[in-house]
């Protein structure tokens, strides 16, 4: 939808993948999105999809008698809406059938008859969806987490290996041929760990030097 401006006009709503032919489209239908655009929902509607032509609604295979063709469906993406907000402000201007497309991120709206259909929207603690975290500071983390996890099970890997040889020691001859292989395990733990200590301090170092911390 537009912004504040020019009287609305029905050409306003169509997505641009559809047809230009809408003189067929419902004036009810149109007016009632409007509605809802201006009065309890007070933001902007993203339509993904609404009218179709006959001609647009037989090259995709639509029902011979879809109500698209009439302009009284209308596919509104809730990424920027409060999902049970924007189901109550489209019941009080009219809407009367509700279809929740989750995966796809839409609520489908129509004039009747009254159903709903599909899995309605968790709860969200925002209006706005969840946005993606900017992968500087998933990897910033990622570094952090990494690397000083790795430094300490590779520390107590070295102390479980010291107590472990020490055991062993004690047991005489039976298992007295695993200790020289444990002594090459240690040294192993230790690379780790103080690869696990670099990573550390890079991940530290780099954080600083971009203000981070």
């Amino acid at each position: 939808m537009h912004p504040p401006g020019p009287p609305y006009r029905h050409a306003d709503r169509r997505p641009h993948h559809h047809h230009r032919r809408h003189a067929g489209a419902a004036h009810g239908d149109r007016h009632q999105a409007e509605d809802l655009r201006w009065r309890p929902v007070a933001k902007p509607l993203i339509i993904r999809a609404s009218y179709r032509s006959p001609e647009n609604n037989r090259a995709v295979g639509g029902a011979t008698r879809s109500k698209r063709m009439d302009g009284a469906i209308f596919d509104i993406a809730i990424a920027n809406h409060d999902p049970e907000a924007f189901e109550a402000a489209a019941r009080e201007v009219g809407f009367l059938g509700f279809g929740f497309y989750t995966p796809s991120g839409f609520i489908r709206v129509d004039l009747g008859p009254a159903r709903p259909w599909g899995e309605r929207f968790p709860v969200r603690a925002t209006a706005f969806a969840a946005g993606t975290r900017p992968a500087r500071e998933v990897l910033a983390e990622s570094h952090t987490m990494k690397g000083g996890g790795a430094a300490g099970v590779a520390t107590l890997g070295v102390a479980g290996v010291e107590v472990a040889q020490s055991v062993l020691d004690e047991t005489q001859t039976t298992i007295l041929p695993l200790v020289p292989y444990l002594d090459t395990l240690r040294w192993v733990f230790i690379a780790v760990a103080l690869g696990g200590i670099a990573v550390t301090i890079y991940a530290r170092l780099d954080d600083w030097r971009r203000g981070q911390r």
